[in-house]
C-alpha cells in the first residue's frame, strides 16, 4: 500500500475561515496551517496557575518567570 502527502497550501483569508470553526489552535506560515501544541483551555489555565504559584514562590529570589 502506498500513501500519498498532498501539500496543500491555503490563502490567508482560507485560513481564517477555517480557525472560525477549528477545535484546536493552528498557526499559518507561507500558505501551510499548521497544528499548535497546547492549544486547550485546560492546558492554559495548568500553566498559568504553574506560573503564577511558581513568580509568588520566588517572589524575593533575582528570577524571571516566563511563559512560552
Amino acid at each position: 500500500m502506498t500513501v500519498t502527502l498532498i501539500n496543500q497550501t491555503y490563502t490567508f483569508d482560507e485560513y481564517l475561515a477555517m480557525e472560525e470553526i477549528a477545535t484546536e489552535k493552528n498557526e499559518y506560515k507561507n500558505g501551510e496551517i499548521i497544528g499548535m501544541t497546547g492549544g486547550t483551555t485546560d492546558h492554559n489555565k495548568i500553566a498559568l496557575n504553574f506560573a503564577t504559584n511558581l513568580k509568588f514562590a520566588l517572589k524575593k529570589q533575582k528570577y524571571n518567570i516566563f511563559i512560552g
